[in-house]
């Protein structure tokens, strides 16, 4: 799920965020996107966990040399790897 985001508005001169700042006097306020610190933490370390488990089956394929006439083994084997790898971090929408 993706992290929740609100609307602020920012000053694009001194980045003061809907608080007063000290303000080098070029304000002019757009509307930003923010995310709470805590979710994109979340966020990130289920990417990074999802990241890990890809890399780990990658290392393998990069690795593996499948003797003569057991291509077809090897191959099964690291798709199962793949599939479960792929089972526990679902697609991201």
């Amino acid at each position: 799920m993706p992290a929740p985001r609100f609307k602020v508005w920012q000053c694009v001169g001194c980045g003061r965020i809907e608080d007063p700042q000290p303000c080098v006097g070029i304000c002019r306020d757009v509307k930003a996107e923010f995310v709470p610190a805590a979710a994109h933490d979340e966020e990130v370390a289920g990417l990074r966990s999802e990241a890990d488990a890809l890399r780990a089956v990658v290392l393998r394929i990069a690795g593996t040399t499948p003797r003569a006439g057991s291509f077809e083994g090897a191959w099964t084997a690291l798709q199962q790897a793949a599939r479960a790898a792929l089972a526990v971090h679902p697609q991201r929408g």
